[in-house]
């Protein structure tokens, strides 16, 4: 199935025309197709056109009304946040910084005024736990949460009640009492109009989303099943400083600790597991999974992870995460249906192998100067805003994020665990008063499934 040649002589000698997904009014959905009919018989949509979000995605946010952020959480993603929304639109200022560690927020402030020439009021940098309380009590408009994900509940369900928009980075919870606070409050900012959007960048990554509109035509037919991965090398952590106390070095290593970051299967396989319940716009009813911790060397999370989704009509979806240095990696999605195939890659194929549709990247560097999903999500945000428009992608990703728990809990127990037990599970792994100190440490290990002999 390998293409060899390169794209502009495969769009020549094939005698290529844009396919279904278009030039949609600047949104980018750029795709050529190698046939008038991509796939034998008449396409069948999966769902309708008007039941499913797609996306504009001009390379900058419509010019309007000045907006202040505020920015929860000053650690990496946090920072890389806050540069995407500024170079996503004009008229944003940022005006409060909230984070538990004083080095930290001084940093971003830093970052900030040394990149954006903005310097955040001190005033307006606020230290410790409540500090979400505070940015978003200081008079912002929309508010960036990058907490670590155990908060981001919490931090969301605040924002809402005070009508301020957030951009919620994924995950949006790790537990079952934070994927049901998400989707309640999901439907409250809904209703008071606000727009909230995801860090599940795929949804606004512009071959993702002409790949999402075709299969939603019925391009490769009804969905039978997948595969999706993400593995890698290890990943960053802290080794423990002299004066940090237990919960600080918790917090500063969050990525390696279940109750903070729901474990490497949620905090980022979560996108790819995302994309298959984005293109199916199905959840799984059930996982059966295994998992374990070979080479982590904090927290107490597994580093491996293979899990067998099932979705109604017998679909199934397997997923593999990994985060072990010398091993192969991975990072993609594939989705299965009657008539074909789709490759995260930007490709399509039938079910002889024929290429039928493939992204057009060449094109789209002429269409367009801005590609990069990190910025474009930015861009619908405060689009959604300044065009006064109830947007709200929480409750898709609260989703998501869930399957991601469902398989987490299959592998750290050893039993098949079922949506509607997951869904409603007594889970609640956020301390109810967090602070800076002592933490009994007995109380984290690593999950052994099944019984010992």
């Amino acid at each position: 199935m390998a293409n060899k040649i390169s794209r502009r002589k495969f769009l020549i000698s094939s005698g290529a025309v844009v396919g279904a997904a278009g030039l949609l009014g600047g949104s980018g959905l750029i795709a050529t197709s190698c046939s008038g009919n991509a796939g034998s018989g008449k396409q069948v949509p999966l769902r309708e056109k008007g039941t499913y979000y797609v996306p504009e995605l001009p390379d900058k946010a419509i010019d309007g009304r000045p907006l202040k952020a505020g920015l929860i959480g000053c650690g990496g993603r946090g920072n890389g946040a806050v540069n995407d929304l500024l170079n996503a639109a004009n008229g944003i200022t940022i005006t409060a910084l909230g984070d538990v560690f004083e080095d930290r927020l001084m940093a971003t402030r830093g970052n900030i005024a040394r990149d954006h020439g903005q310097e955040v009021p001190l005033d307006h940098c606020f230290i410790g736990f409540d500090a979400y309380q505070k940015v978003i009590d200081s008079g912002v408009d929309m508010v960036i949460v990058a907490t670590p994900p155990a908060f981001r509940p919490t931090h969301f369900q605040y924002a809402t009640s005070k009508g301020v928009h957030s951009f919620l980075e994924k995950p949006v919870c790790v537990d079952a009492k934070g994927y049901r606070t998400v989707m309640a409050t999901a439907k409250q900012a809904e209703a008071k109009g606000l727009s909230v959007v995801t860090g599940t960048q795929r949804h606004h990554e512009r071959s993702y989303v002409a790949a999402f509109q075709l299969i939603q035509e019925g391009i490769i037919g009804e969905i039978t099943g997948g595969n999706v991965y993400w593995n890698q090398g290890m990943l960053w952590y802290r080794e423990r400083q002299k004066g940090w106390s237990d919960m600080e070095w918790m917090i500063r290593d969050w990525v390696n600790w279940k109750w903070l970051s729901g474990d490497h299967i949620v905090e980022q396989h979560v996108h790819n597991i995302d994309v298959f319940t984005w293109m199916t716009g199905k959840h799984p009813l059930k996982a059966t999974a295994f998992g374990s911790r070979q080479r982590r060397i904090t927290g107490d999370q597994y580093d491996n992870f293979s899990v067998d989704f099932e979705f109604e009509n017998g679909v199934h979806l397997h997923s593999m995460c990994r985060q072990i240095d010398g091993c192969s990696s991975n990072i993609s999605e594939h989705v299965q249906g009657t008539k074909g195939v789709w490759h995260s890659s930007g490709e399509i194929y039938d079910l002889k192998g024929n290429l039928i549709w493939k992204y057009d990247d060449e094109a789209a560097e002429k269409e367009f100067t801005q590609h990069n999903p990190y910025v474009l999500e930015h861009v619908d945000w405060v689009n959604h805003i300044r065009k006064g428009e109830a947007h709200v992608e929480a409750a898709e990703t609260a989703l998501s994020t869930l399957a991601g728990i469902m398989g987490r809990e299959a592998a750290y127990t050893g039993a098949t665990v079922e949506w509607d037990q997951i869904s409603a599970a007594d889970q609640d792994w956020v301390p109810e008063n967090p602070q800076l100190g002592p933490v009994d440490m007995s109380a984290y290990t690593v999950p052994v499934p099944g019984k010992s002999k």
